[in-house]
């Protein structure tokens, strides 16, 4: 299936998968979307959305506490989710604004429900950061075209 193709819903279908189990860069869709002439401040908008539901869905998982899951569906081994787990704690639910990070912030998220922190401040909190993440992507793109 080709994402671009698909336009808006491509992009946060895209933006949703690179948040959960699956090694994807939406930013690859994004920009061929923005290449295609789609409206940047959308692209946005829906990547946001999308990324923002997949980490919610990582948040799930910790919360339901099933570390097999965890280890089997998003590959996370048991000893990394705990490090996440204490550092999240350390520094409070806001902690899942840096969820956007690449390699790490799948591990923010599930760590963040393992921990139950409060869902909706690792909502609002995640979907802040995401969205600074796809305003400096559209930034970027809009610079070099």
């Amino acid at each position: 299936m080709d994402l671009v193709s698909l336009g808006y819903l491509g992009i946060a279908i895209a933006a949703f998968l690179a948040a959960t189990i699956l090694p994807f860069s939406s930013e690859v869709v994004f920009t061929g979307l923005l290449i295609g002439g789609y409206d940047p401040v959308w692209l946005v908008v829906w990547a946001t959305i999308g990324n923002t539901l997949g980490g919610m869905t990582c948040y799930g998982l910790g919360y339901l506490g099933k570390i097999e899951w965890i280890e089997k569906w998003l590959k996370i081994p048991q000893e990394k989710a705990e490090k996440w787990k204490d550092k999240i704690h350390k520094y409070g639910d806001g902690f899942a604004f840096f969820s956007f990070l690449p390699g790490v912030g799948d591990f923010i998220a599930v760590a963040a429900g393992l921990l139950r922190c409060r869902w909706w401040v690792v909502l609002v909190s995640m979907a802040v950061g995401k969205l600074v993440r796809y305003l400096v992507w559209m930034e970027a793109n809009q610079m070099v075209m």
